[in-house]
């Protein structure tokens, strides 16, 4: 992959017509938080990220796994497994201006091959009730003139609270507080 560009929204309700959308059951733990080191498993496949340092913008890369390395691997990490149902939703048809497209040829391309996705991730488990949207983009100036969709509330990009990692170091007391505050 190389550089994952996102940003991380909290939701003010689920669209429409939700089950319409594609999807994957995902599990994830962390083996490391600083750098980040996680194993997935997604649907039927496995694998293992590597994450540099960053916020919005940071390193990526991930390495396929078989089952049995992943089963292995995941014994091994630190605090709460992560589960979620993760939709893959068309972007919204306001993200960006005609303009904004015209001076990024990356973000024109994404948009027209439509791999641009908002990715809602309603979590299972221990974080049942909590749920976000990510989208990810082809550069740092499409991820900073994005229109966000209306049904998206705060952006909490630059709240670790709600970084996947984060999540998984979390003790009771704190996983109560995050859905007690910010479920939908």
């Amino acid at each position: 992959m190389g550089m994952e560009i996102e940003r991380k929204y909290l939701i003010k309700k689920l669209p429409q017509n939700l089950q319409q959308f594609s999807f994957h059951e995902i599990e994830q733990g962390y083996l490391n938080r600083f750098p980040t080191v996680r194993v997935r498993k997604e649907d039927d496949e496995y694998y293992m990220t590597y994450k540099g340092a960053g916020v919005m913008a940071k390193e990526e890369y991930n390495l396929a796994l078989n089952a049995e390395s992943y089963i292995h691997m995941k014994e091994k990490c630190d605090g709460n497994i992560i589960t979620k149902r993760r939709y893959l939703i068309p972007i919204n048809e306001d993200a960006f201006t005609i303009e904004e497209i015209e001076k990024d040829t990356e973000l024109r391309k994404d948009l027209e091959n439509k791999t641009i996705k908002i990715e809602l991730d309603i979590f299972e488990g221990i974080f049942k009730g909590l749920v976000v949207a990510e989208v990810e983009f082809p550069s740092e100036y499409a991820a900073n003139v994005y229109h966000p969709a209306e049904w998206f509330k705060e952006d909490v990009t630059e709240d670790r609270r709600f970084s996947n990692a984060n999540l998984s170091s979390m003790n009771e007391k704190e996983i109560y507080s995050i859905l007690n505050n910010y479920m939908l």
